[in-house]
């Protein structure tokens, strides 16, 4: 039997910061009734369900780990347009949300830029870049 990936799961050091920045973002996070200061989760398209735990639950319910140093987890928020990109970068870091790339036209054709959330993981902000006509 094959795995189907159905739920990403975050660690976060600050529940309700996370929250509230995800919520910047158009995501809408339910707290989990049974542990409301621990996890919450928000249903995605397709059926795909992403979760934030704290560092608390994840250091009670996994055997020897410990949060890392800075995030290592990056998701990927498509725009509109590549000045959706810049508005929502300059947005997000108005409000005190660390940049870690400014948005750049990358080489792969997007307008990219990334933020990191409040525990450090980077969310990257991307639009696909109008095609050149001369080509």
């Amino acid at each position: 039997m094959q795995p189907t990936v159905k739920a990403l799961d975050i660690t976060v050091a600050d529940l309700g910061a996370a929250i509230s920045f995800y919520q910047r973002l158009g995501l809408e996070f339910v707290p989990d009734q049974h542990m409301p200061d621990d996890h919450a989760g928000c249903d995605l398209p397709n059926g795909l369900h992403l979760m934030l735990d704290t560092d608390d639950l994840r250091t009670k319910t996994t055997a020897d780990w410990t949060p890392p140093a800075t995030g290592r987890t990056f998701l990927a928020f498509e725009l509109a347009s590549p000045g959706d990109v810049d508005a929502k970068y300059a947005e997000l870091t108005a409000a005190g949300v660390t940049g870690l790339q400014e948005p750049f036209d990358a080489p792969w054709g997007m307008r990219y830029a990334t933020v990191a959330d409040p525990s450090g993981n980077g969310v990257d902000l991307y639009a696909g870049l109008p095609a050149d006509p001369t080509h």
